[in-house]
This record gives structure tokens, C-alpha cells and sequence, in this order.
């Protein structure tokens, strides 16, 4: 069997407990989670066209590297 391999910093436990945590909530909890997504002003949101998410991805990885 291949072995898995996670982003630094995760681990089997931690997938699984996102799945769970999005698995598991309601429409009305998704809903204020991404509301509150929008709210918070330390992150922004980009549209980025489709054919150029791959790009963005590398940048973005050499940027936390």
C-alpha cells in the first residue's frame, strides 16, 4: 500500500477531523462560517481564472517555503 502524504503539520487525526467537521455540519453552521470568512479582514478573496489556479498554487508555495 502507498503511503500517504500530508501538508507539513498534518496528519491522519487532523484530515479526519476536517472531514467530520464539514461532513457533519448544518447548511445554517456552513453558512455563517463562510459569512464570517468575508468578515474577517485579514484575509482576502481573489477571483482567479480557472487556467490559472496552477500557477497561482506554485507562487503561493514558494511563498511559504
Amino acid at each position: 500500500m502507498k503511503q500517504s502524504r500530508f501538508p507539513k503539520g498534518w496528519d491522519e487525526d487532523r484530515i479526519k477531523r476536517v472531514l467530520d467537521h464539514y461532513e457533519n455540519q448544518t447548511e445554517e453552521e456552513a453558512v455563517a462560517e463562510d459569512e464570517a470568512a468575508w468578515e474577517d479582514t485579514s484575509q482576502t478573496f481573489v477571483e482567479v481564472p480557472n487556467e490559472l489556479i496552477p500557477a497561482v498554487r506554485e507562487l503561493l508555495a514558494k511563498k511559504v517555503t
